[in-house]
C-alpha cells in the first residue's frame, strides 16, 4: 500500500519514544512528525493529506485529553490514537467518547498500533472526502442569487414547483426559470441530488 502522502503526528514528552515510533513508521512507509509538547503540535500547519496523531496522555503543558478538546474546538479533525503509561478506565471513557480511535496502555505491541494507525488513517480519508464535497456545494451555493437560494431551500423541502409559485405569489415559469438555473448551477442531475446537497450543507430540509 502506498503510505507516502500518510502522516501521523507523534506528540510524547519522551525523546526515546518519539524516535522509536519514527523509525517504526518509517520502516512501514508513513511520514512522521515529531513534538514534545501539545502547544507546539496546535502551533504547526495541518496540510489537508491523510494523517492521524499518536498522542501521550501526560505532557509537560496540557494533557492529551485538554489537547484533543482544543483540537474539536479548532474543528481540527485528525483521528487520535492515545497512548499512555498511566491511563485509566474514566480516562479511556472520555477520550473513546470524544472520537478517539483507541487508548493503548504502555506498553503496547507494534501490530496493535499499527492496526489503529491504519485505522485512523482510513477515517481521516473518509473525513477528508466528505469535507472536500462539503466545500464544493457550499462553493456552488454562493453561485446562486438570493431568488434562486430561496427557491433552492423550497426545492430540498419537497415543494413541487407550482407550491413555490403560490407561496412567493410568482408565475409558474418563472419558478421553473430559477428551478433550472439552480439545477445548472449545482451540477444536480435529480431533486433527490439536490435535496443530498442541502442535507450536506446543512440547509434544512424539513
Amino acid at each position: 500500500m502506498n503510505r507516502r502522502r500518510d502522516t501521523v503526528y507523534i506528540v510524547d514528552d519522551d525523546i526515546s519514544v518519539c524516535r522509536a515510533l519514527s523509525l517504526l513508521l518509517k520502516s512501514h512507509g508513513f511520514k512522521s512528525q515529531t513534538f514534545m509538547r501539545a502547544s507546539d503540535f496546535l502551533a504547526c500547519k495541518h496540510p489537508k493529506s491523510s494523517s492521524c496523531l499518536v498522542l501521550d496522555i501526560r505532557l509537560p503543558d496540557i494533557d492529551g485529553l485538554a489537547l484533543q478538546d482544543a483540537m474539536a474546538a479548532r474543528k481540527l479533525t485528525i483521528p487520535i490514537i492515545f497512548i499512555t503509561g498511566h491511563g485509566d478506565i474514566p480516562m479511556t471513557v472520555r477520550a473513546m467518547k470524544a472520537g478517539a480511535i483507541d487508548f493503548l496502555p504502555k506498553p503496547f505491541t507494534e501490530k496493535k498500533l499499527l492496526d489503529a494507525i491504519n485505522r485512523a488513517i482510513e477515517k481521516n480519508k473518509t473525513q477528508n472526502k466528505e469535507e472536500a464535497e462539503i466545500a464544493r456545494i457550499q462553493r456552488r451555493i454562493k453561485t446562486l442569487s438570493p431568488r434562486e437560494l430561496e427557491v433552492f431551500c423550497f426545492v430540498a423541502k419537497g415543494m413541487l414547483s407550482k407550491q413555490i409559485a403560490f407561496k412567493r405569489g410568482t408565475s409558474l415559469q418563472t419558478i421553473k426559470v430559477h428551478r433550472g438555473r439552480v439545477m445548472q448551477k449545482m451540477h444536480a442531475k435529480t431533486v433527490t441530488e439536490l435535496i443530498h446537497f442541502a442535507e450536506k450543507a446543512g440547509i434544512t430540509t424539513t
